[in-house]
């Protein structure tokens, strides 16, 4: 199967990762493996609800093709595991592909163990095949420290070594990335605190709410700044952050991360628990995107959640988030634009592409309802702004969601919509996600007005095989 199964709910995406049915989260170990693109996640099989959580699995070759496959990691019975394989990472361990992930016991009290599986090697090239080690390499938090959250290890490299980072929160309310030395993937030691929530760039740029850092990531640029992604938990699932900077030794068993600037990794409400995977030329990213409507709509439709686009990040000199969606998924676009150049009006697909630019206050009307309502994104380059207005596409809350003011350079917007899935790009300067469902009697219609500007937009379509 190539792409998501086709369903007869209007919301459903079809050109983004999400199993055929039942329930999908956080994006797990993107990995690359003999010429192919492996991508992990939270999964329920048996409902649309978020409980019983497994390790789903895909891969493709180009980030379009999407093949699925068994299902990875399951609870073992008895096990560290037993309650749910959650959140981690995978990785070569000297030729042997690693998940390294939180396994919640029967007798959980809210935290985690760090637990791994082998792939069986070498008969398993397609990474189907998995082996659970009985013992956890970490029980839990470090003694000490007061942790009341740990979970969703990182494994990454520097100055020659194999670190973890595992996201964590304090009795006391303070969020903080704990870091472990783990060269031997076997053996564990606690390397300290990398980061916490009292860290003044982090306080200032990231907020006060969030009382645990879940998800961490660490990559680094080819400039040799270092960016940490966190999603920020305050009971619930609240925002997604970022924060560049470098990373210094301490001593000669620590690190700790110095942190420069950052700001809101996505500026939607339906985007979290982002997932990265670093390359020789670039590094990928991919979030998942929940579901925005009553449960009770979700069971009928039979599945839940969707992963985004993947979205190649860095860092502009300021130490801004630069971010643009994969070249890849121009793969997707029909053979000929359903609008391009000064075109002010045009029918819109169900799943398309589409971008506007523009040296003037723009309005760009992508949906309209029976009352006259309209879905607008609101370019005004002088303000330096883009405000997406969803007018009459109310979310889970009966309330009208409020407009989403994102500052940026606003001279560009790429647009991509996918069923239900919504993405939006600032330029290559931001990113906002949001899930908003038509209904029978919008109409979906490009409109746009204001200053003259330039619109390319293409129908997605089933890639052609490679």
């Amino acid at each position: 199967m190539s792409l998501a199964a086709r369903s007869t709910d209007p919301g459903a995406p079809h050109f983004r990762v999400r199993p055929p049915a039942n329930w999908i989260n956080d994006p797990n170990g993107p990995f690359r493996w003999r010429g192919r693109h492996h991508l992990f996640y939270q999964h329920n099989p048996d409902a649309p609800v978020h409980e019983n959580v497994h390790w789903g699995h895909v891969s493709s070759p180009d980030l379009v093709h999407w093949e699925h496959h068994p299902i990875a990691l399951t609870p073992t019975p008895g096990g560290p595991d037993e309650a749910g394989c959650w959140s981690g990472c995978v990785v070569d361990d000297d030729g042997v592909p690693t998940a390294v992930y939180t396994g919640v016991d029967r007798h959980h009290t809210g935290l985690g163990s760090i637990c791994l599986a082998r792939a069986l090697m070498p008969r398993d090239e397609t990474l189907t095949d998995w082996r659970p080690l009985p013992t956890p390499v970490v029980t839990g938090p470090p003694a000490g420290l007061d942790v009341v959250m740990f979970r969703d290890p990182y494994v990454f490299r520097s100055g020659g070594r194999r670190w973890a980072l595992v996201g964590a929160g304090h009795a006391d309310g303070t969020p903080s990335v704990l870091l472990y030395d783990c060269d031997d993937l076997a053996d564990w030691r606690f390397a300290g605190v990398l980061l916490d929530g009292d860290d003044p760039v982090a306080a200032e740029v990231l907020g006060d709410k969030a009382v645990g850092w879940e998800c961490p990531q660490l990559f680094e640029t080819a400039g040799g700044e270092w960016v940490l992604v966190l999603s920020l938990w305050d009971g619930n699932p609240c925002a997604t952050g970022y924060l560049t900077g470098h990373l210094r030794p301490e001593g000669e068993s620590e690190l700790r991360f110095e942190p420069r600037t950052g700001g809101r990794l996505d500026h939607g409400r339906d985007f979290y628990a982002p997932a990265v995977l670093q390359e020789p030329d670039r590094t990928l990213l991919w979030g998942w995107s929940w579901e925005a409507r009553e449960q009770e709509e979700v069971d009928r439709a039979g599945w839940a959640g969707v992963l985004t686009a993947p979205r190649v990040v860095d860092v502009h000199p300021d130490g801004s988030l630069r971010v643009v969606p994969a070249r890849e998924l121009e793969l997707l676009r029909a053979a000929e634009p359903f609008a391009t150049g000064r075109a002010r009006r045009a029918a819109l697909p169900e799943a398309y592409d589409l971008t506007v630019t523009t040296a003037g206050r723009t309005t760009v009307s992508l949906l309209r309802s029976a009352s006259g309502a309209e879905l607008t994104v609101l370019l005004d380059p002088d303000e330096g702004t883009v405000t997406l207005d969803r007018g009459d596409w109310r979310r889970t809350r009966p309330e009208r969601p409020a407009p989403i003011v994102v500052r940026a350079p606003a001279g560009e917007v790429r647009i991509l919509v996918d069923g239900s899935l919504f993405e939006l790009f600032v330029g290559d300067r931001a990113m906002l996600t949001e899930r908003i469902y038509r209904r029978p009697d919008d109409v979906a219609e490009l409109v746009v007005t204001g200053a003259a500007a330039t619109v390319t937009g293409w129908e997605l379509v089933p890639p052609t095989p490679g």
